[in-house]
């Protein structure tokens, strides 16, 4: 189990130690066509200029449907995945770039498709014993006219991230969710799992520090998102157990899907129930890195700046993840 957070000098003294004499070109990709485009290129922007500070050569590339031929003009050394969302963190975007041979951070093809496909997540999670709540995947049209599960319960997208078309059903709902026409025809419906938002980043092999998110209401994507949506605790006021859990789940979500680089790991904690109100969410292998992020947040608080997690990201980039 892990014993306590990551130290921020030890962190920051293997960044300097994959330092490269000679910076290679990296090329940011951002943008591209999920339902995440915005965040993507905020995301992208601030790793692209971190890098640049940094002293890499950075070439922007807003991943579109000839992202193959750019790449091949360009021929970079190392590709930034700052994509969100399909295509970008699902194992499509790896594909390629497995198949053109060039090193790419944050996770590779399996475990990314299986990160981003949260029903067969939880399955990886149950294996190894980490706490998830009830779920099922059911037809949107069937959610739609009818509870599927007994409220309270939460209705998303079984294959999408940030928090995008998430439906919250109160316990005394009368009436099932109106889901929107975009939602897709499979969702997954899970029991809501009460308490405070936690989040515990893992970079490398190493889980970080543990930040508690306070909302006035969901997470959701404005929380996570625009300036002012969510206040970031950092590290937790939460008992020493819950922290220690939180590093050693974490880690353990990180390593049975498989992910590399960095990633972060959502919790709900009911803090009445002790351990046993501590839950896992999601791990998200692209988590995201703007102004209000939490990863960049979690690493500086130990000593780590942005521009060296970025650097770090881009030394660790290999094929074969």
């Amino acid at each position: 189990m892990t014993e306590g957070p990551a130290k921020g000098p030890r962190i920051e003294a293997e960044v300097a130690g994959k330092s490269s004499k000679t910076a290679p070109k990296v090329v940011v990709l951002l943008g591209g066509p999920s339902s995440e485009r915005e965040v993507s290129l905020s995301t992208g922007r601030e790793c692209a200029a971190a890098l640049r500070g940094e002293g890499y050569d950075v070439v922007e590339v807003d991943a579109g449907p000839n992202l193959a031929v750019r790449l091949a003009e360009i021929n970079p050394d190392v590709v930034f995945n700052a994509l969100h969302g399909r295509w970008g963190e699902d194992g499509c975007v790896q594909g390629l770039l497995e198949w053109m041979r060039i090193p790419y951070t944050h996770s590779g093809v399996l475990s990314s498709a299986l990160a981003m496909d949260k029903e067969r997540a939880k399955a990886a999670f149950r294996s190894v014993g980490l706490p998830v709540v009830d779920s099922i995947l059911a037809r949107a049209d069937d959610v739609r006219k009818g509870h599927v599960m007994t409220p309270p319960y939460v209705v998303k997208p079984n294959n999408e991230g940030s928090s995008v078309g998430i439906y919250i059903v109160n316990e005394a709902a009368n009436a099932p969710p109106a889901l929107s026409d975009d939602m897709p025809e499979t969702v997954m419906v899970e029991a809501f799992a009460p308490g405070r938002e936690l989040t515990t980043t893992v970079i490398g092999d190493k889980a970080l520090g543990v930040t508690d998110i306070i909302t006035d209401g969901w997470y959701d994507y404005a929380a996570k998102y625009e300036t002012g949506g969510s206040r970031h605790v950092v590290p937790a006021d939460i008992p020493t157990e819950i922290q220690i859990h939180c590093l050693d789940y974490a880690l353990r979500a990180h390593e049975v899907l498989g992910c590399r680089g960095v990633s972060r790991t959502d919790f709900r904690w009911d803090e009445t129930r002790g351990l046993d109100g501590l839950i896992l969410l999601e791990t998200n292998t692209q988590p995201g890195m703007t102004p209000t992020s939490l990863v960049p947040e979690q690493a500086a608080a130990l000593g780590l700046p942005f521009g060296k997690l970025c650097a770090w990201m881009v030394e660790d980039a290999t094929c074969d993840r």
